[in-house]
């Protein structure tokens, strides 16, 4: 198992169609083209024989690494130090015209030496649809070509490069101020040809001059530039441009516990992340991204309108299509040998009625700040509301896509009674045409419900589901929505025995699978956005400092970029798919409210005095 690197050892790459990850030890373990959810290139992140990688390192053993970004930059720099030299190798993706879709993307890798001298290996061994795909090698004095029905990839090279069977290798040495660059295309314009390295920092020029312009159109002042900006950087890394759909994840299969099996693919658009995603960016100023995805998501709603007898689809890949079938990848061995290697996602077809609430607080919040609802979006809207109406009081599978049976989830309510309220808000506002009377009922019906049956009055808290007396991670999230004030004692109540049972070390845990089962065996890390759930609740509740200290204890969770998985392990190590849109856009909001409650909140009470 020392072939896999840890999770937190990589660093992330693209163009806003595709992306990749780097090791700490200069490997591309991941790649898959020419989009996020397309079949992987390499992949030996699952299995280090057949997955197909490409390292640049030096050659020996006898160096130690760093690895850090270009500041303000998505531009990755692995730098090696060994006694007789130190060298970086510096890896981007170009971005032109990332509106447009296309199946041409270069990834480029700048080597150089800063001190002395060192000798570099190179091995390019791609392994095509999850190397499930043999390939043809046509190699070139300075270059190659690897070809298959579906897919070409050309390699073009400032140095020599040779074929070792189906792959390609280099070995070059570079003295101080010298630099050789490698440039991997796909659907490529031409054959291979030798890359001037002048070429190749040209191209380094225009991507960092992409991201700084990008960059400075943040309008965030507060307290964590440096990790907010990171966390900006990162979501905008995982947003599908051509559409405005951010994905989850750029990895599937990575597992949320080493050998188990909740290893899952998160390279789709899931309407509830998504729609979280429009907070943090509205809050950093990011309004074209947050207009875009509004299209977006508009159009699914225009779609369930057409067909009224089912629920809105909880994902899709990121043009927009629905079929994301789930399989199971036999051949690979899972990373640090955790099967099933699944891609596609069966949790598809599940019914979840939070993702309502969390549509329509976005869009609620997109009509009050970037796009004003027009007419047939607003029509539209109805039908969806209408299906609402008739199905909120259903059993369902709940925001953990549980696989354990449907039941009545406290938080799938919750968030129903947020699709209502904000409808009702933006009727009222506008002055639009809507069935009010029906509207408030519902609404209404669900708080009630709520008090009464989501409350247990054995444990002082409100729980997961009406069957049960379990505590749930997703109701940190009643005061933040508005549902109960932050000083309702019944809220308090809730925020105490969740700080006794699911916070450890300030680290919160989404449910007990042992207390709660959810239909697969194992159990996982603390969830990263339910930690900053949690330091959102606490500050809303007057706990600034106790806030404060989480965010900052949270941050140092982080890996050595400030990039993060969707969980932490015991012993402090990124698990699951990464990195996490859901987890980098949950500290950009806790950040946002820290910054202001910090700023303009009704001040500190202990959470000592709460918890004795």
């Amino acid at each position: 198992m020392n072939a896999y690197p840890p999770i937190a050892d990589h660093g992330l790459i693209g163009d806003l169609q595709t992306a990749a990850l780097v090791t700490t030890d200069g490997t591309v373990d991941w790649y898959c083209c020419p989009r996020f959810d397309s079949p992987s290139v390499f992949a030996s992140l699952l299995d280090h024989t057949r997955g197909g990688s490409f390292q640049i390192a030096p050659a020996g053993g006898d160096y130690v690494t760093k690895q850090l970004y270009f500041p303000d930059t998505a531009i990755l720099i692995t730098r090696f130090m060994a006694p007789g030299g130190v060298g970086e190798v510096i890896d981007f993706m170009p971005i032109d015209h990332p509106e447009k879709a296309t199946d041409h993307h270069q990834l480029v890798r700048l080597i150089r030496v800063v001190r002395g001298e060192m000798r570099f290996a190179l091995r390019c061994a791609p392994r095509f649809d999850y190397g499930r795909q043999t390939h043809e090698l046509s190699p070139a004095p300075q270059g190659a070509t690897f070809r298959t029905p579906a897919l070409t990839l050309t390699l073009h090279a400032s140095m020599p490069l040779e074929h070792d069977g189906q792959d390609v290798r280099a070995a070059f040495t570079l003295q101080a101020g010298e630099h050789a660059g490698v440039l991997l295309e796909s659907a490529p314009e031409g054959a291979p040809e030798a890359i001037s390295p002048d070429k190749v920092r040209a191209l380094l020029r225009e991507t960092a001059a992409y991201w700084r312009r990008w960059l400075d159109h943040s309008t965030y002042t507060g307290r964590w530039r440096e990790i907010v900006q990171r966390s900006a950087l990162t979501l905008k890394l995982m947003i599908y441009a051509p559409t405005g759909a951010p994905i989850a994840a750029v990895t599937t299969g990575l597992p949320e516990q080493i050998g188990g099996e909740r290893n899952w693919d998160y390279r789709y658009t899931w309407i509830r992340d998504a729609s979280f995603s429009v907070y943090a960016l509205l809050g950093l100023g990011y309004k074209e991204e947050v207009m875009a995805f509004l299209q977006w998501v508009s159009a699914r709603i225009n779609e369930h309108a057409d067909d009224r007898t089912r629920p809105l689809q909880i994902m899709y890949r990121v043009d927009g299509s629905s079929e994301l079938h789930e399989e199971t990848l036999g051949h690979l061995e899972g990373y640090r040998g955790s099967r099933p290697v699944r891609i596609g996602n069966g949790a598809a077809g599940q019914m979840q009625l939070d993702i309502y609430g969390e549509m329509l607080d976005s869009l609620y919040e997109g009509d009050r700040q970037v796009m004003r609802i027009g007419h047939q979006g607003w029509t539209r809207l109805q039908h969806t509301l209408d299906w609402l109406c008739e199905h909120w009081d259903e059993p369902e599978e709940g925001i953990w896509e549980t696989r354990g049976g449907q039941q009545a989830f406290t938080y799938g309510r919750l968030m129903s009674w947020v699709a209502f309220d904000r409808a009702i808000r933006v009727a009222t506002t506008h002055g639009l045409p809507a069935d009010l009377p029906r509207l408030t009922a519902e609404r209404d019906k669900i708080y009630q419900q709520i008090m009464e049956k989501g409350w247990n009055e054995r444990r002082g808290a409100f729980i997961q589901h009406y069957a049960t007396d379990v505590l749930d991670a997703s109701l940190l999230m009643m005061p933040l929505v508005g549902f109960v004030s932050p000083q309702e004692p019944r809220w308090l109540s809730t925020l105490k025995a969740m700080d006794q049972e699911l916070v450890s070390d300030s680290l919160v845990y989404r449910y007990n699978p042992s207390a709660s089962p959810d239909g697969l065996r194992g159990h996982e890390g603390t969830f990263s956005i339910a930690t900053y759930w949690y330091v959102d609740a606490l500050a809303r509740s007057g706990w600034l400092e106790d806030a404060r200290f989480v965010f900052e204890k949270m941050a140092t969770y982080g890996n050595h970029l400030g990039l993060y998985a969707e969980q932490i392990g015991l012993t402090g190590e990124q698990l699951g798919n990464f990195p996490q849109a859901f987890t980098h856009l949950a500290l950009i909001n806790a950040a946002l409210n820290l910054d202001y409650q910090l700023d303009h909140g009704a001040g500190h009470v202990d959470l000592m005095a709460l918890r004795g």
